[in-house]
């Protein structure tokens, strides 16, 4: 398997283990200095801001399980070239603390090294994120 292909490997079980809500297969699947970056107004947004090494990882994909019901969270597309990994997709979530959807195409860009996450930087329509969350 080349690189690449382990790549998306690993990033498509990184996102099964995000759909069943399991945070110890997330982090497995983590650096151990792992960088999240979700763009947004944090202090509307619950996830939205820098996190590094594996607590805030942990702390983020807490954040969003506990912040938001998932839909549809669907890549439909993985392009790897060396140790970058691009996923776009759709997703349909609705906040729990307003009952407000978030509908949205994505795209994540996630580095990788030594077949873990060592970046993750998500893009979405967060204007969508804060009309949910306000």
């Amino acid at each position: 398997m080349s690189l690449q292909q382990t790549n998306i490997a690993a990033t498509q079980k990184l996102f099964e283990a995000f759909g069943a809500g399991d945070i110890p297969a997330i982090l497995a699947l983590c650096s151990d200095d792992i960088r999240i970056e979700f763009y947004g107004p944090a202090d509307i947004i619950p996830y939205a801001d820098m996190y590094d090494g594996m607590e805030g990882a942990r702390r983020f994909f807490e954040t969003v399980l506990s912040s938001v019901d998932i839909h549809v969270f669907e890549p439909q597309e993985f392009l790897a070239d060396a140790d970058k990994v691009i996923v776009t997709g759709v997703l349909h979530l609705t906040a729990k603390s307003t009952g407000r959807d978030i509908k949205s195409d994505f795209v994540h860009v996630i580095t990788m090294r030594d077949g873990k996450w060592q970046k993750f930087r998500d893009f979405m329509d967060t204007h969508q994120a804060v009309k949910a969350f306000s």
